[in-house]
């Protein structure tokens, strides 16, 4: 089996979860399953950005990336945010290799808008390097930076970036590990599973908006692109990723369209 789990929220910010899920990750691919990480870093990067006096700021949900913000991008989430990730999975014992979405044109991206600078959105991937870490049984870790052709960088939405990087790397599972235990539903209530129409449903009538409404778009981009299943669920949860694998109760799965139920 094929995996792609993505991590962001405070589950990088803090080393016990960091550690934990490098741990749990890190058993699941020595098991012999293929897994590939994602990870974002944007608490990380705000409060960089902060303690050197520059403010963030976001136009639906993206970080406006100027040239100095972009430069802090590869300082931190290339950098810092990769490397202690990267770390965690040493400690654990797994040979883990931490990468962006440049390096060997893992992906690549044109600018999304104008006025949020230097994002990118993601255009086209190649899993070669993927592909080659894991044959030679190396974990690849990969921070949402893109380039281009022209050498141009970009900030590249780690759901986004999960997306694309789990399409080519024909992925049979996609998790989104995140601070929230799955999708909410209109009355409040955790949605067990949703397929595609119910999703943009969410999106649609205001339910789902900011951080999760991109999760459900990745979630739908992904699954038209090849990957079989999407689960969103809370990182903080103890053997997440076992029970994710094992196909317990967790999060909120999506899938391509549900079967109507028996009556």
């Amino acid at each position: 089996m094929r995996v792609l789990v993505k991590i962001g929220g405070t589950l990088l910010d803090e080393p016990q979860s960091r550690f934990r899920l490098a741990s749990e990750i890190g058993d699941a691919f020595a098991a012999g399953l293929d897994i590939v990480v994602v990870h974002g870093g944007g608490k990380q990067m705000t409060r960089f950005l902060q303690e050197r006096g520059v403010e963030s700021r976001f136009v639906n949900g993206l970080r406006v990336t100027t040239g100095e913000v972009l430069d802090a991008v590869l300082k931190v989430l290339a950098g810092t945010v990769n490397k202690e990730l990267v770390a965690a999975f040493i400690h654990a014992g797994h040979a883990a290799v931490g990468i962006s979405g440049i390096d060997a044109g893992l992906v690549g991206a044109e600018p999304l808008d104008s006025a949020l600078g230097h994002v990118g959105r993601p255009v086209r991937s190649d899993a070669r390097v993927l592909e080659t870490l894991i044959a030679a049984r190396f974990l690849p870790v990969v921070a949402c930076v893109a380039g281009d052709s022209g050498g141009h960088m970009y900030n590249v939405n780690a759901d986004q970036m999960a997306t694309a990087c789990a399409c080519a790397f024909r992925a049979d599972r996609l998790f989104f590990l995140t601070d929230v235990a799955g999708v909410r539903g209109a009355g409040g209530d955790l949605e067990t599973e949703l397929d595609v129409a119910e999703c943009e449903q969410l999106v649609t009538s205001g339910v789902a908006t900011g951080g999760m409404q991109a999760k459900l778009g990745a979630a739908s981009a992904a699954l038209a692109g090849g990957v079989g299943q999407v689960t969103i669920a809370a990182g903080a949860r103890e053997h997440i990723v076992s029970s994710l694998l094992h196909g317990d109760p967790a999060g909120t799965r999506i899938v391509r369209t549900r079967m109507a139920a028996v009556r």
